[in-house]
C-alpha cells in the first residue's frame, strides 16, 4: 500500500544466465554460492535446493579440479536454478563445465592461459549461449597492477576489469557481466561508480569477505545500498561467513528496502520503548520465523503503542497497534478488530497467510498487483 520512490537504474545491456535475464530492465537478481565440496553431489544438491527455496535466482559452484567437473552433470540434472561454474586459472575446468551444461562461467580470461586457451573457452561459451562474468577482486590483482599503483585501489580494479573485458571484446564476445569486489567499502563503491560510466555491461555487486552474519550484513547493506541507490547493479551476492541461505535472505531484504524487489513479508516494527503494550522484540522474532515461508509481497506493521502505530498501520496490508488491555488489528489500513496479547501472533499469521493465498490466486488469474 505504501507509495515507493522508483530508483532510476543505470541502463545496461541484457545477458542471459540460463532462464534468468541479468541487466536491462530485469529485476536485480539475487545469487549465492555453495560451500559444500562439489564432489559431494548429495550435499551440494541439497544446498542448491535450499537456496532455490530461499529464493536464489542464480547459484555459483566452484569447479577447482577434474573430480568437481565430473560431478557437475549430476548436480545440474537434480536442480532447476541456473548454475554458474566458478573457475580459477584452469581453462580445462571451464571447458569441462561448459560440456556439463552450466549456465554461466565466472573467470578472468587473462588468468587461464594464452590466447588460444581463451579462444577455446570463448568459442565454447558462444556456441552454447553461456555468459561470462569477469570477477575482479582487490586481493588478487595482477602483479603488474599492484606494482603500478603500489597497492590495491579503485583505479587498479577498474583497469584490471577493462583489460579482461578487452580480451573478450577482441574475440567479439559480449555476453559479459563484471564484478569489482573488495572488503573495503569506499574502494568497492568508487570502482563500481567509475566502471559504470565507462561500459554498459551488467554489473554484479558484492562486498567480498565482508565478515560474519551480523557484521557482514551491515557492511554489505551499506556498500550495496550505496550503489543500488545510485541505480548501479544488476545482480548481487551478499558474502557472509554464514550459511548461504542467509546471504539470499539478506540480499532480498536489501532490495526490498530500496523498493527494487518485493519477495516475502516486509515487516515494519518499532524499536520498542517504555510505551510498548506488548513485547515487540519477542513478537517480531516469532513472526519472522513463522512467516519465513511466505513468498508473496505483504506489508506487515507491528507497533507497540498508539503514538506511531495507527499511522503505520494505515499504510500496510496487515498491522497491529499496542493498546491496553487489548490491541487493535488493522487490515488494508482500516481498523478491523481488537485482540488479546495471547492471540495476537496467531491472528497476524492467519491474516498474512490468508492474504498470501489471495495474492497467489490473483497471480494465477493474471490479475496480481504485487510482484
Amino acid at each position: 500500500m505504501r507509495d515507493q520512490i522508483v530508483l532510476q537504474r543505470r541502463q545496461s545491456r541484457e545477458i542471459q544466465v540460463g532462464s534468468v535475464t541479468v541487466g536491462g530492465n530485469a529485476p536485480v537478481a539475487v545469487q549465492s554460492m555453495t560451500n559444500t565440496l562439489t564432489t559431494d553431489i548429495d550435499a551440494t544438491v541439497a544446498q542448491v535446493l535450499r537456496l532455490q527455496e530461499a529464493g536464489a535466482d542464480i547459484v555459483r559452484i566452484s569447479v577447482p579440479d577434474p573430480e568437481s567437473a565430473a560431478a557437475m552433470p549430476e548436480i545440474l540434472n537434480q536442480t532447476q536454478v541456473p548454475i554458474i561454474a566458478d573457475i580459477h586459472f584452469s581453462y580445462k575446468m571451464a571447458l569441462a563445465s561448459l560440456d556439463a551444461g552450466v549456465h554461466g562461467l565466472r573467470l578472468n580470461p587473462g588468468n587461464i592461459g594464452g590466447r588460444d586457451r581463451v579462444e577455446r573457452v570463448v568459442k565454447a561459451s558462444a556456441e552454447r549461449g553461456v555468459s561470462i562474468r569477469i570477477g575482479v577482486n582487490a586481493g588478487s590483482l595482477e602483479k603488474e597492477l599492484n606494482e603500478k599503483y603500489g597497492e590495491p585501489c579503485a583505479d587498479a580494479m577498474v583497469e584490471s576489469a577493462l583489460n579482461h573485458i578487452h580480451i573478450l571484446e577482441d574475440m567479439h564476445f559480449n555476453d559479459i557481466k563484471v564484478s569489482l569486489k573488495a572488503s573495503n567499502i569506499p574502494m568497492t563503491v568508487a570502482a563500481y561508480r567509475k566502471l559504470a560510466k565507462i561500459v554498459d555491461y551488467p554489473l554484479h555487486l558484492g562486498i567480498t569477505e565482508s565478515g560474519s552474519r551480523f557484521g557482514g550484513t551491515v557492511k554489505s547493506s551499506i556498500g550495496l545500498g550505496l550503489l543500488l541507490a545510485d541505480g548501479i547493479g544488476d545482480t548481487i551476492r551478499v558474502s557472509l561467513a554464514a550459511e548461504p541461505e542467509e546471504e539470499v535472505k539478506v540480499g532480498f531484504e536489501i532490495l526490498k528496502s530500496l523498493g527494487l524487489r518485493h519477495r516475502g513479508v516486509n515487516l515494519i516494527a518499532c524499536p520498542s520503548c517504555a510505551r510498548q503494550k506488548f513485547n515487540v522484540i519477542e513478537i517480531v522474532a516469532e513472526l519472522e520465523e513463522r512467516l519465513a515461508h511466505i513468498q508473496e509481497n505483504i506489508d506487515v506493521a507491528v507497533i507497540g503503542c498508539v503514538v506511531n502505530g495507527p499511522g503505520e498501520a494505515k499504510e500496510v496490508d496487515v498491522g497491529i497497534t499496542g493498546g491496553y488491555p487489548v490491541h487493535m488489528m488493522y487490515r488494508d489500513g482500516e481498523k478491523s478488530e481488537k485482540v488479546k496479547t495471547g492471540n495476537m501472533i496467531d491472528q497476524l499469521v492467519e491474516d498474512v497467510e490468508r492474504r498470501a493465498a489471495l495474492v497467489r490466486q490473483a497471480a494465477l488469474d493474471g490479475n496480481g498487483e504485487k510482484s
